[in-house]
């Protein structure tokens, strides 16, 4: 590596597609694990009667997220003391190992009550892996393009995962239910998608061990500037930092609900039949990764604030527009709203967003500090607004209650807006410096 210059184009896609790799997993498990949870996991783990079963099979679902601070709080503290690459191995080597076990789970009638607590056992340590994803390969990639003109395109590749998880996982559903029967599938077949994702880990882990750490990290470590305790110490400097960052992602959280959730099922209310809502899923997947390069470049060219501010104002004005389209029961008008609603909104914004988390935050507590504020908005952004949504609609029915769900994530994005309005633009900042001047560490 050229000291002066920094690393090269070939040294930070080495990083890159070592960053990705576990967020493709979690994607694709995410999407994998929503399906058979609601789908197959009730009947087979749950002894309950009808929907309690179903309903406790998507609570194991949900404390996957829930628990993801706790993960983002410990892989944090591993990334800003120990190193990026050493924190998102282990963080592999945990989501590979629970991810096949939950996969290996015996069903109640085997081994009885023992089932249940063996899957939210393992549900609970992958959702822990999953907390040091985003933050920390983002901020390794980051670090690694510091000198590059294309910190937010190189950055992106983490995001990049979503989209290709979605392929992924909406394809394996697809083709195991098409090569077999659906008895089949509940009995065994479902099983082989989470063994799938245990063996893309073994890939993704040794990838990774292969992989240099960030150089901005390597300077960092040579200057004795480790902190104690990183993640507890972003917490009491930069607080404020956190909280915006976070309600960024909590837009996007509701975003996925609303068009990917949420929508899904409204295709299917207004006629759509058989895998015709996921295809189109699928195709404005495919269309969500065209747009995350396009604003992952003008992120670069402009900035990363005007990104993610066009982001969240599509999602405000097209989010209740979003049904009338689909409600036309025609496959045209319901695919273009997908592609506006889901991948538009996700993958420009998305362009931008691992830039400005990392990018916030200095590098003695850069990989906590992005961690942080990503996780926690999983809670209330991706976990309070299903809460809120099965209220709404077993109040007022799915025809009706698209418009109190849109106004939520409308909500969700005009508070997006202002915290991106209330954060510092970041594209020109240097990533090198032992500590980067914030108003909030300054004060202390």
């Amino acid at each position: 590596m050229n000291e002066t210059a920094g690393p090269t184009n070939r040294q930070i896609y080495k990083v890159a597609v070592a960053s990705i790799i576990g967020s493709v997993i979690e994607q694709y498990d995410f999407l994998i694990t929503g399906v058979i949870a609601a789908t197959v996991w009730g009947d087979l783990f749950f002894k309950l009667p009808g929907l309690a079963a179903a309903a406790a099979a998507i609570s194991v679902y949900g404390i996957g997220i829930i628990i993801r601070p706790i993960g983002a709080y410990i892989f944090g503290h591993l990334a800003d003391r120990s190193g990026r690459k050493d924190a998102l191995v282990s963080a592999l080597v945990l989501m590979g190992v629970s991810t096949l076990l939950i996969g290996l789970t015996p069903s109640y009638d085997r081994i009885g009550i023992l089932a249940p607590v063996l899957l939210i056992l393992f549900r609970l340590a992958q959702g822990i892996s999953f907390g040091a994803e985003f933050g920390t390969a983002s901020t390794w990639v980051i670090e690694q393009a510091a000198r590059s003109g294309h910190r937010a395109f190189w950055s992106a590749w983490v995001g990049f995962a979503i989209p290709i998880g979605l392929l992924l996982g909406f394809g394996s559903v697809i083709l195991m239910k098409s090569v077999m029967s659906a008895d089949a599938f509940v009995a065994w077949g479902w099983r082989v998608l989470f063994v799938i994702g245990f063996v893309v880990a073994i890939v993704g882990i040794v990838i990774r061990t292969r992989t240099e750490d960030s150089f901005v990290f390597e300077q960092h470590r040579s200057r004795d500037s480790v902190l104690e305790h990183p993640a507890a110490q972003v917490w009491r400097d930069m607080p404020l930092t956190i909280l915006r960052t976070s309600l960024v992602n909590a837009m996007f959280g509701g975003a996925f609900f609303l068009y990917f959730v949420f929508g899904t099922s409204y295709m299917k209310a207004v006629g759509f039949s058989g895998s015709t809502p996921e295809i189109i899923g699928l195709i404005a997947a495919a269309f969500m990764l065209i747009f995350m390069i396009i604003g992952s470049l003008l992120a670069d060219r402009i900035n990363r604030r005007a990104i993610l501010i066009v982001a969240a104002a599509v999602l405000f004005v097209f989010a209740i527009p979003y049904f009338h389209l689909v409600g036309t029961g025609r496959l045209l008008p319901a695919t273009i709203a997908d592609i506006i609603g889901f991948g538009f909104v996700f993958g420009f914004g998305y362009g931008a967003l691992p830039a400005f988390y990392t990018e916030n935050f200095p590098t003695r507590y850069r990989a906590s500090g992005a961690s942080a504020g990503y996780q926690i908005s999983q809670v209330y952004g991706g976990g309070l607004i299903p809460i809120l949504a099965g209220l709404i609609l077993k109040s007022y029915g799915i025809h009706q209650a698209y418009l109190y769900i849109g106004v939520i994530v409308m909500v969700y994005a005009a508070l997006a807006i202002l915290a991106v309005l209330g954060t510092a633009e970041t594209k020109s900042s240097s990533l090198e410096g032992p500590l980067r001047d914030r108003p909030e560490i300054a004060s202390r």
